[in-house]
């Protein structure tokens, strides 16, 4: 744990950083740029979206012998969140002999930079890559780039650069962190409490100004609580996704910011034969994965939520607090059935999510009251789940809408159905009139005209920046037309 005060200690290359006297919401860019020098990283947008500050944050890994990575936004990441952690940069990539990385020596083989300012974000987030799946296929290498943006190469030259770098072998693609290994080690956080001469939990900011504000960290649930009880108003900070584009572009400044993810509780995934209950620190990446076999649909709407830096860091429960109108998982997640498991001091509550929204960027939480965890459904035989987004640009884009759908079919009728938006009104939501109009009908039954009625009862037609209401109107029924051409099993009775 950081033994000295208003300093943050990550690792990078092999030595210690301690970074004192830094605001709590300097961004990990900022620091990189202006403190260390370290201007290979770039700062393209400053809002995640183009990849010129892609760089690796790494954690011990469970059995401490190895360092796991993920590729990050450093321009949207708060400085002090990085406490106990690693950092790669494109200058850590450097051999002892002065050689370059395989994926380096191949970008310039294979002319894969031409104005080069995207360069060190695309490299990055390729070596990261490798780190995990040595010898990736097409796809995955085009998956991994969804986040960098490049206005001169077309991409091809990158794509070969990254599978000739493969062809070198595993040994000759991994990060030199050996050195890092023992100092991660040492500067690990305190995974129990901090308790005072009688016994009460301290919670140990990592930053904290003379106004008494403080950037915390806490590494228990108890610490959480405990904190939210003495500041109910903190600002809870997940994958700073949300929060980090609120640093940069409103200056937003948080009295108290507390920091989730060093809580273990929190980052776990528990399952029953009914369901998962997803920590509200688990990432938008793990939930991909857990879900990829059982709902196909939900999973591609995740993997087109955001890039890789985005989902690896960005969780469930943040985007479901964030309650943003156009908000990806809030659709799929109510159209199965999910709920929330709240937290207030001792006690817990479990609301449905569909009754979690009380107006545009309102909710049902009390004062001190926070996501736990989510609680997701498992699929259920005779169901059906069918979900799509449209957005303008196919990867890594906002919605027009997102529609998702569960039902099943008894005599050839849909039963148990649900529907959710987003996109078409303050918050997502279900539709109960839609749902109310198909329940019970044959699929071939259900008439565009009948749909449109619906709908236009349904929400209240306004224009937006992302798509006209006539536009989404027009989708929100031919999704549904789309959902119900399948052919389906029949619901056991």
């Amino acid at each position: 744990m950081t033994s000295v005060t208003n300093t943050v200690r990550f690792v990078l290359d092999g030595q210690i950083v301690e970074a004192q006297g830094e605001r709590r919401t300097t961004t990990v860019l900022d620091y990189l740029r202006e403190q260390l020098h370290r201007t290979g990283t770039k700062e393209g947008c400053a809002e995640g979206d183009c990849g010129a500050c892609v760089v690796m944050v790494g954690e011990l890994n469970a059995a401490g012998d190895g360092v796991d990575y993920v590729p990050v936004n450093s321009c949207i990441q708060l400085l002090p969140s990085l406490d106990g952690k690693s950092v790669k940069t494109v200058e850590s990539l450097k051999r002892a002999d002065g050689s370059l990385h395989p994926v380096q020596a191949a970008m310039v083989s294979c002319h894969g930079s031409q104005c080069g300012f995207c360069t060190p974000g695309i490299v990055m987030s390729l070596v990261n890559l490798v780190q995990v799946v040595p010898a990736p296929s097409r796809q995955q290498i085009t998956d991994s780039l969804s986040g960098n943006l490049c206005r001169c190469t077309g991409y091809k030259p990158i794509v070969d650069a990254a599978q000739n770098a493969c062809a070198q072998g595993t040994a000759a693609l991994k990060v030199d962190d050996a050195a890092d290994l023992a100092l991660l080690k040492e500067i690990q956080r305190a995974k129990a409490p901090t308790l005072s001469l009688d016994g009460d939990i301290v919670v140990q900011p990592v930053v904290r100004t003379r106004k008494g504000n403080a950037f915390v960290s806490p590494s228990t649930i108890a610490e959480v609580v405990h904190y939210l009880n003495e500041h109910p108003n903190t600002t809870l900070l997940a994958g700073s996704t949300e929060i980090g584009l609120q640093v940069n572009k409103q200056f937003s400044r948080p009295e108290h910011i507390m920091y989730l993810g060093n809580v273990a509780e929190l980052r776990r995934v528990d399952e029953t034969a009914q369901a998962w209950r997803i920590g509200a620190m688990v990432s938008l990446a793990r939930v991909e994965a857990l879900v990829a076999e059982a709902y196909p649909d939900f999973a591609e709407v995740l993997r087109r939520f955001g890039s890789p830096p985005i989902r690896s860091t960005a969780t469930l429960a943040g985007n479901i607090a964030n309650g943003s109108p156009i908000g990806d998982s809030m659709p799929c997640l109510m159209a199965l059935g999910a709920s929330l498991l709240l937290r207030r001091g001792d006690k817990t509550r479990e609301l449905a999510l569909d009754a979690f929204y009380t107006g545009q960027k309102q909710n049902a939480l009390q004062s001190g009251e926070f996501i736990e965890a989510v609680v997701l459904p498992k699929p259920q035989a005779g169901r059906v789940f069918r979900a799509h987004k449209v957005s303008k640009r196919f990867e890594q884009d906002i919605s027009a809408t997102c529609a998702a759908i569960s039902y099943g079919l008894k005599d050839g009728k849909l039963v148990g159905v649900r529907l959710a938006y987003n996109g078409l009104a303050p918050s997502p939501a279900r539709a109960p009139k839609l749902e109310a109009l198909l329940e019970g009908r044959a699929p071939t039954d259900v008439q565009a005209s009948e749909l449109d009625a619906a709908v236009a009862e349904s929400f209240v037609h306004r224009d937006g920046l992302r798509a006209t209401w006539t536009y989404r109107a027009l989708l929100a029924r031919n999704l549904v037309l789309e959902f119900l051409e399948e052919p389906n099993a029949e619901v056991v009775s």
